[in-house]
């Protein structure tokens, strides 16, 4: 009965999420998570399936990807009651960095972590919204890596299979969770 509510809440999500054509350029399908945010009911929903799923395993602290993955994963490092860590664009943290670049769906990009952010053997949730060619992930599981931690699993809320993202990061040994598939729900 609880998988099955679990499906059915994941589905509810997708069908939340809105679609935006050509942006942030022309050819690009943007798919925004912010009507799920907005609405109390479907945020709660989302922090909570990821709670069930994680609340089992032991995690040291969440790691969240700029800028979706905060809030996300800030809510869900508060309901595991472990630290959070943002993972950010290049040039926003103020403490001593390392940084991974990598390429997006439409041009390249470089992140950012706080040489000090994760304790080397620390087991690590990496959260972000949604896994395309996989670059942002990817990235995150570098810098965690170069800091000794250990990722858990990468978690998304959508995850595009006809994208190479996902096995990307599965074929980088970081196992990889999503919530929903191409819109459709586990």
């Amino acid at each position: 009965m609880l998988i099955h509510r679990e499906v059915m809440g994941a589905n509810a999500l997708a069908e939340k999420i809105r679609k935006i054509e050509n942006w942030p350029q022309e050819g690009i399908l943007f798919h925004d998570i912010t009507p799920v945010l907005q609405n109390a009911e479907y945020f709660r929903l989302l922090v909570d399936l990821l709670v069930y799923r994680y609340m089992r395993q032991k995690i040291d602290i969440v790691a969240g990807l700029d800028a979706r993955g905060f809030i996300i994963g800030a809510a869900l490092a508060y309901q595991l009651n472990v630290g959070f860590v943002p993972i950010r664009k290049k040039g926003k943290l103020p403490f001593d960095t390392l940084s991974q670049s990598y390429a997006l769906e439409y041009g390249e990009a470089t992140v950012e972590i706080h040489t000090d952010a994760i304790q080397p053997g620390s087991r690590v949730l990496l959260v972000d919204d949604l896994v395309a060619t996989g670059g942002t992930m990817l990235a995150g599981i570098e810098l965690i890596r170069k800091l000794g931690g250990e990722v858990v699993e990468a978690a998304a809320i959508l995850e595009f299979t006809d994208l190479p993202g996902g096995t990307k990061i599965r074929q980088s040994g970081a196992p990889l969770f999503s919530l929903c598939q191409n819109q459709g729900c586990m």
